[in-house]
């Protein structure tokens, strides 16, 4: 039985003998290097595998003094080679794929020379996995992404991940790596944190990292070094693992497979001994590689990993301009937020300005605060957190603006507010400089109107809060020019954000689509539906938060805000709840500690109509299913990949689910509802 994958890009495993001081005896260095650069990573399919196994023979055969395991500049291994696996075509391949990797990776556990992982950048997954099976790590501090993503994508860590990890630096600690940072957006692992939990023995500085690493395992084998590792507490093992099902139950209802199977795994890890739990991770692994939970994963993955790094529609970057100063109209907590990103990413002067000085003093001392934050957490050192000081100041004087390419606003959601800020800013910014608005659901192209340079207002809508989500909408008025765009496509890039190009259509994309989501479960209690009926209605699929949670993060006010906006625009389809709005006038919590609040809940008028909660769940989807359809219609963005890719980004659509595009194919939603499916046969889906 062949497992080569025709697409596979094989990471060839490169052998050379190294002479390290001290030794009499060369080490092999194994260096992994798949021929590109660090923008098309290492990743092993059976092709790397076998490259891999060859040159663990060729090492041991050379006598050396220790066996190393590196990567090419900035990346060390991201894992299996995923192209193959919809490739697959019954239990027994997918069987295999686990065995083979299970194989080649434990002769560097089971070797009786000392086996090192040099970790020299991103590590995930199978690379991960390889350097645990080494009997030393080493990392560098300049490591850019360390993880167990697997259960993201509706697998398990399946090269001995579940076995080895927990053993390593104890139960807690891996049941946060392998199950609850992919289901936080796929977290990863910042370096120092990696070396605090054990994961690696010593961190080591990237500038001279290979130099260090050779001389550090040297050391190690000469007995002048010795690495103890705490001992991992057993009698917490099984608390820690029900506490774990306890939250996944109560979060996710069962929606995801492969955290239920992870957390079995990490059971056996306890106790069994390596050859049965590596055999239990190779009966997981073929019974998820046919799931439509993997395919889902696979392209929410690809969506995440590709598309948004290669934004549909974004002009060319010759075109945009350097921003050498931003200003900010508006001190709040939002304006707040965006001073403190602007200046850390781009490194450039930041300005604020408000109405009055006590405004402006606020906004500055909450970013000051931050820094500090940052530096007492040891995430920051004090030479950065000195810089950024110096970066941040504030004015009630907009003629700081003067000399800024990039100004943006984050004042209140009301359109003739904003169309005042830039009529007055027109007259003291520079021709050239670029007016960015943070609206979240305002036409930018109204917002243009009147001004002597509306080519270069552009929509720039941050998602809260904003350190941490990573979507930006970034919206083209009918009068944006080329190079504006391009500019803010290449600002965007320099916050680390995926861009998103979306059309100037009302609430743009993810308000637009949470609106109408909240709307029909809005309408279901004010039909009479119980609270908690609807409230709990989508459990089923696993969505990051409820209904009510959700509303309570967006703001109760703000909702009901954009809802009114959404009815102005489609009063068909887009209502205004009278119980929404009284929510927000109560200017209390809806929910408490993950209960509902009966203080609010008794203000609510309801009909005698109530729906049960798979009407609810119906309802929610097919509304969904319209909107992204006429959405597609009026072209707000290029494909419906984009609609998937901002709501895994904006909101926290789950990766098991793929995107809501793939899941309403799969369940056959958008062809009733919409017609058609939104997606051609085939892509991120098997049949439900």
């Amino acid at each position: 039985m062949s497992l080569a994958a025709p697409n596979e890009v094989v990471t060839k495993a490169l052998l050379r003998l190294v002479n390290v001081p001290g030794l009499d005896r060369p080490a092999a260095l194994i260096t992994l290097d798949n021929g590109f650069d660090h923008t098309k990573p290492n990743t092993l399919g059976p092709g790397g595998l076998t490259s891999l196994d060859e040159a663990i023979t060729a090492a041991h055969a050379a006598q050396p003094a220790f066996v190393a395991v590196t990567g090419k500049p900035y990346i060390f291994c991201v894992g299996a080679d995923l192209t193959g696996l919809p490739l697959l075509t019954d239990r027994a391949q997918a069987l295999e794929i686990g065995q083979l990797g299970h194989r080649v990776f434990a002769r560097l556990k089971d070797s009786a020379v000392p086996t090192f992982a040099f970790v020299n950048g991103a590590a995930m997954g199978g690379g991960l996995e390889l350097a645990l099976h080494c009997h030393y790590r080493t990392l560098s501090a300049g490591a850019a992404a360390l993880a167990l993503p697997e259960v993201s994508l509706g697998i398990v860590p399946g090269w001995g991940g579940t076995q080895l990890l927990p053993n390593l630096v104890g139960i807690p600690a891996a049941t946060q790596v392998i199950i609850q940072n992919p289901l936080m957006q796929n977290k990863m692992l910042k370096p120092k944190q990696a070396a605090e939990m054990g994961l690696a023995d010593v961190l080591l500085e990237p500038a001279d990292f290979l130099e260090r690493s050779l001389e550090w395992a040297a050391g190690v084998v000469r007995g002048e070094l010795t690495v103890t590792r705490p001992e991992v507490d057993r009698e917490m093992w099984d608390g820690v693992l029900f506490f774990a099902k306890q939250t996944l139950d109560a979060r996710l209802h069962g929606a995801v497979p492969s955290a239920n199977r992870a957390l079995d795994l990490l059971g056996l890890a306890k106790e069994t001994d390596f050859a049965a739990g590596t055999a239990a991770e190779d009966e997981a692994l073929a019974d998820l590689i046919f799931s439509s939970e993997l395919r889902s994963g696979l392209y929410a993955f690809d969506l995440v990993q590709r598309r948004a790094k290669r934004p549909a529609g974004a002009p060319d970057r010759d075109l945009a301009r350097p921003v050498t100063k931003v200003g900010i109209v508006g001190a709040g907590l939002m304006a707040s937020q965006l001073a403190l990103l602007f200046a850390r990413r781009l490194q450039v002067p930041v300005v604020l300005t408000d109405l009055d000085q006590a405004r402006v003093d606020k906004g500055v001392a909450y970013v000051h605060e931050q820094i500090e934050k940052s530096v007492s957490k040891g995430r920051m050192d004090k030479g950065t957190a000195a810089k950024l000081y110096g970066l941040v100041s504030g004015s009630v004087d907009k003629s700081v603006f003067t000399d800024a390419d990039f100004v943006i606003e984050a004042v209140f959601e009301d359109l003739n507010v904003k169309k005042q800020v830039w009529a007055e800013l027109e007259k003291i910014v520079k021709p050239e400089a670029m007016l960015a608005t943070n609206t979240s659901s305002l036409s930018v192209t109204a917002m243009a109107e009147g001004l002597e340079h509306p080519e270069r207002v552009v929509g720039f809508h941050f998602f809260n809060p904003v350190a941490v989500l990573p979507l930006l909408e970034i919206v083209r008025g009918e009068r944006t020019d080329d190079a504006t765009l391009a500019t803010a496509f290449a600002v965007g890039k320099q916050l680390k954000k995926s861009s998103v190009l979306v059309k100037d259509a009302p609430a743009f994309v993810v308000n637009r689509l949470l609106t109408r989501f909240l709307g029909t479960v809005f309408a279901a209690v004010d039909a009479g539906t119980p609270l908690e009926v609807a409230n709990n209605a989508l459990d089923p699929l696993g969505l990051p938060m409820r209904p009510l949670a959700l509303l309570q993060l967006v703001g109760p006010a703000v909702a009901h805000h954009v809802s009114g906006i959404l009815h102005a625009a489609f009063p068909d389809r887009f209502g205004v709840s009278e119980n929404l709005k009284r929510i927000a006038e109560a200017g209390k919590p809806i929910v408490v500690d993950d209960e509902i609040n009966t203080e609010v809940a008794n203000l609510l008028v309801v009909g005698d109509q109530p729906l049960t909660a798979e009407q609810v769940r119906q309802n929610a989807l097919d509304a969904l299913a319209q909107e992204i359809r006429l959405m597609l219609d009026e072209g707000v963005v290029a494909e419906a990949q984009d609609i998937d890719l901002c709501l895994i980004l904006g909101a926290g659509w789950p990766f098991h689910l793929g995107g809501v595009t793939p899941y309403l194919d799969r369940t056959g939603t958008a062809e009733r509802v919409a017609g058609k499916r939104f997606l051609p046969v085939g892509v991120a889906s098997l049949p439900a």
